[in-house]
């Protein structure tokens, strides 16, 4: 894994892109450097144990949410975010060119899923800060899927790698470290330093699982860089704690706050976030494709940026379609489920 850390600076240098002669680079300013400017210690721990980890995260946090915190008056926020702008500049509302903007996306990682095939119809593998949410019934490889990238996000870029760390939080106890091994091994890689380099969890409840979110920008700036960020899945806990149309209004409001922050730490770390969802039956389909219909309703559909259903072909065949996404057209491809991990069909 080739990767460096500046503590404290505005950037942190990942690795050599393959085909162009510039450095992917995630640049953020970590909320500690506040401290230089007056802002009291205790006040930066606040923002920490709210998941702000960077000035960009501060920014990106809702007024409401900054004056809920225990001892924050509007004049003590003013003066946070005041200060915080002169930090970093770059986190205050700029606008960019089009060419400002092509040349960020130049930062853009891809980790491949081990299957060539569904590389491809998404581009070249999963991306770098954004969400993508795989969907589907039982036994169609999510799962597979994820433990599968929780090794390939570790190689070099230049094998389709992100050349960093993972966090993985496990919602229904499927984490197999066994599973991890069997995958690095056939990348050619040592199993123990790939567990080693993944943070696993295992929530209990949603808020809990919400909790775990926030405390990935503190182990962000602390142990990164975190290139892959897995909830296995999403909506479980969610589903588990509210029931009923009574309490569906109260489940989206917290699932969207749950998502945005996803999104946040998608960009602010250039990390692929990479949600798995249930589905529901969907008795108002009329293709073989839409029998049902991921949970969650609008709330993920909108967060998630590139969304892909996964479906049962022969023996250990699986098959995914592309649903939606900025970038590439829908389209279809086959995989297979083996020893290690996710690959093309023989």
């Amino acid at each position: 894994m080739s990767a460096t850390k500046q503590k404290g600076q505005a950037a942190v240098v990942v690795a050599q892109a393959p085909d162009a002669a510039y450095e992917v680079v995630v640049r953020f300013v970590e909320i500690e450097q506040l401290a230089k400017h007056a802002i009291n210690a205790a006040d930066i721990q606040k923002l920490k144990e709210q998941g702000i980890a960077t000035v960009g995260m501060l920014f990106q946090c809702p007024l409401k949410t900054l004056h809920d915190i225990r001892g924050f008056s509007e004049t003590k926020v003013a003066k946070i975010l005041e200060t915080a702008r002169k930090v970093d500049p770059r986190a205050g509302i700029i606008f960019r060119s089009g060419i400002e903007a092509r040349d960020e996306r130049r930062n853009v990682i891809k980790i491949t899923t081990g299957s060539a095939g569904l590389d491809g119809i998404l581009g070249g593998g999963v991306e770098t800060g954004s969400i993508t949410e795989f969907y589907g019934e039982f036994r169609t490889g999510k799962t597979q899927m994820m433990h599968t990238l929780a090794v390939t996000a570790q190689l070099d870029i230049q094998s389709g790698g992100g050349a960093g760390r993972v966090v993985f939080i496990d919602t229904e106890n499927n984490f197999r470290p066994e599973r991890i091994e069997n995958i690095a091994e056939r990348f050619g890689i040592d199993g123990n330093e790939v567990l080693e380099n993944i943070f696993h969890c295992q929530p209990q409840s949603h808020e809990q699982q919400m909790d775990f979110v926030h405390a990935v920008g503190p182990l962000a700036t602390e142990n990164g860089p975190i290139r892959l960020v897995i909830v296995d899945s999403i909506i479980t806990l969610f589903r588990t704690d509210f029931s009923g149309r009574g309490e569906l209004a109260e489940r989206q409001q917290k699932l969207n706050k749950h998502m945005t922050s996803l999104k946040n730490i998608a960009r602010e770390f250039n990390a692929a976030v990479v949600i798995i969802n249930q589905v529901m039956a969907d008795p108002g389909a009329i293709s073989m494709f839409a029998t049902v219909k991921p949970v969650g309703g609008h709330v993920v559909a909108h967060a998630s940026t590139t969304r892909v259903m996964l479906k049962k072909g022969r023996g250990e065949e699986r098959i995914a379609k592309i649903c939606d996404s900025p970038l590439m057209p829908e389209a279809e491809a086959t995989f297979r489920i083996s020893d290690g991990g996710i690959t093309d069909p023989e």
